[in-house]
């Protein structure tokens, strides 16, 4: 695995950025949108966003080609399943603890990936950043997180969730290696769009919703940035750096989560934020240092 540089940190801060806003408009959507038809109509704004893109480069889209069934599966369990138990969790949990939850996803990442791929086992120094970074965010529970019986099931929700994310990039990397990187975006974001139009419908009444305007301009963002132009982000550093130095991005997000959740839905922010942000980018530091 090639080592990171530089324009690969810049653009897994910005990953970074992206998903940890997300979590904020996920809450705002919440407001006029059920979780399931959340997930279904941001999933069709990245799909439109993406096809489009592809058009535009001529690229070839093979959701239904003979390969259909990986693309299917990578676009289940990367897409439609992460996407409907993040907005279940979300719609019952502030937006700074979904995405201290969502950062979890090194930990499987790092461990699936030791067992499953050849070229991504987890090094002693590789360990050190990615504990480093864990007890950072864990520096963050401590701060805010409060779990109880009225959050904990959605909690848990949303760990599932996150996890489904690191099975995904185990399947990308080992089926999906050698496809081109918006080709698999798009292919699966269609097929995320096929699993989830029947699922919203059958559990909820999409066309009867009444929604206000914010909830309409976050459920924009979250089709067309956080998951059309993001999810493309994402494909590009896991199919050069790895799977274990893309999931470091899951350490920004909390970081980005509650800085966004301070600016535009009043939470409060302490010295452990900061704090643990020193601590987070050092783990990612270590872990790209040692990413060979």
């Amino acid at each position: 695995m090639k080592e990171a540089k530089t324009k690969d940190v810049l653009l897994l801060l910005l990953l970074g950025a992206i998903w940890g806003s997300s979590f904020f408009n996920i809450k705002i959507a919440t407001y006029s949108f059920e979780p399931y038809t959340l997930a279904l109509i941001r999933v069709i704004f990245a799909a439109i966003f993406l096809v489009a893109f592809s058009l535009f480069y001529q690229i070839k889209i093979n959701a239904f080609s003979k390969d259909w069934k990986i693309y299917a599966l990578v676009g289940l369990c990367n897409i439609a399943i992460p996407f409907s138990l993040i907005a279940v969790g979300t719609n019952r949990v502030d937006s700074y603890l979904a995405a201290i939850l969502m950062s979890t996803t090194p930990l499987t990442g790092s461990i699936l990936a030791h067992i499953f791929t050849k070229d991504e086992k987890i090094t002693f120094y590789k360990s050190i950043g990615i504990i480093l970074g864990f007890t950072g965010v864990l520096l963050l529970f401590f701060d805010k997180l409060i779990l109880n019986e009225s959050n904990y099931f959605f909690a848990l929700v949303i760990l599932v969730g996150s996890t489904f994310y690191s099975i995904a990039g185990i399947l990308i990397l080992k089926k999906m290696k050698n496809s081109g990187n918006l080709d698999v975006t798009t292919s699966t974001m269609i097929w995320a769009l096929v699993f989830l139009l029947p699922i919203a419908f059958i559990f909820e009444e999409p066309l009867n919703s009444t929604p206000r305007l914010d909830s309409v301009l976050s459920l924009i963002y979250l089709g067309s940035v956080a998951t059309g132009f993001a999810w493309w982000i994402r494909f590009k550093i896991l199919m050069k750096n790895g799977l274990i130095f893309q999931t470091q991005v899951a350490y920004l997000i909390p970081i980005f989560g509650v800085i966004f959740g301070v600016v535009f839905l009043d939470e409060q922010i302490t010295w452990k934020v900061f704090t643990s942000l020193i601590i987070i980018m050092s783990g990612i530091y270590i872990v790209k240092k040692y990413n060979k």
